[in-house]
């Protein structure tokens, strides 16, 4: 058996198709131009690479995206000054503060700073609340963005949720606690897994639906993996040994000539040549759950300008 991929480009392309037709209307009626701001601090690479593909995405659906780059050794309290003056600004609609933040600065002091209905990351402690009794991705609250884009990412591609059992793997605030609540909402009996989970191969080997969300290079293997099963990899990890490599892809030409020519391929936390053995379905590492994230970044832009706008509280972009 070889699993169907989860295709993450694919539905992230008719996600910003969408958006981009939200955004001419929402233009076009009420001569509102979204506007999403994005705060990098410091000048690690990773995050370089996500801020500047957000903002270029967000320009490329008709919105305004502008990064706003601060030094490393910005003091909280300069963040939070920043965050107010683009909480007051209403041509901003969206506030997205890249994470990891440096050392000196408090993620939850920074999210705890946004105005919620500007949190399109939806990391705020309203927006999460929310999201805990059912209340948001409405009209009100916005869901993060990850676990909203794995839940849309089965959901376009018709795999069932009701009535089957979920294992997440990873309690993040990020991604794990919010994407068992995800699925439990659409009736899944969820179980989460951690680093203290004894036996991990003997829940996740009766997942109908398994996520895996720790950071840990192709960690879970096949035997971790019910066969037929849906496998969400949201991992992301670089692989640089060429022999490492064949054992990951199987082989694959186009894997093992990135390694030689670029210096490294990327990979999951799943084993992908054994998960696609065992798989019914699975998300390439790259272009499964990435694309996605990008793709609610934006769906949550537009909705948060739809709000202010509706509500008075929006003006044209300057």
């Amino acid at each position: 058996m070889t699993a169907r991929l989860l295709d993450g480009r694919r539905v992230a392309i008719e996600i910003r198709r969408e958006t981009a037709e939200g955004v001419a209307t929402l233009q076009a009626k009420t001569g509102v131009t979204p506007r999403l701001a994005i705060v990098l601090v410091g000048d690690d690479p990773a995050s370089r690479v996500y801020t500047r593909g957000k903002a270029k995405a967000s320009n490329e659906v008709g919105m305004a995206g502008e990064l706003i780059p601060l030094p490393a050794d910005t003091p909280e309290s300069e963040l939070i000054a920043l965050i107010a003056r683009l909480n007051a600004d209403r041509s901003v609609h969206g506030i997205l503060v890249q994470l990891p933040l440096p050392p000196q600065i408090r993620p939850e002091v920074v999210q705890r700073a946004l105005d919620p209905a500007k949190d399109v990351d939806g990391f705020h402690p309203v927006n999460a609340g929310l999201l805990l009794t059912g209340g948001a991705g409405s009209d009100s609250g916005f869901l993060p963005c990850t676990p909203a884009g794995i839940l849309e990412l089965l959901r376009r591609h018709q795999v069932p949720m009701a009535g089957r059992h979920a294992v997440v793997v990873g309690r993040s605030n990020i991604v794990g606690k919010p994407v068992s609540l995800l699925l439990l909402r659409e009736n899944a009996t969820v179980t989460i897994c951690h680093s203290r989970t004894p036996d991990l191969e003997s829940v996740t080997s009766r997942a109908d639906i398994l996520v895996c969300a720790i950071g840990r290079k192709a960690f879970l293997r096949g035997r971790h993996i019910q066969p037929r099963a849906v496998v969400v990899d949201v991992g992301m990890n670089r692989c640089e040994d060429l022999e490492e490599a064949r054992d990951l892809f199987a082989g694959d030409p186009a894997r093992l000539r990135e390694v030689r020519e670029k210096g490294s391929t990327l990979v999951g936390d799943v084993h992908p040549a054994e998960a696609m053995e065992r798989a019914e379905w699975f998300t390439p590492v790259p272009g499964g759950v990435g694309p996605m994230t990008v793709a609610l970044v934006l769906s949550n832009t537009l909705r948060a300008a739809r709000n202010q706008t509706q509500a008075g509280s929006a003006g044209p972009a300057r």
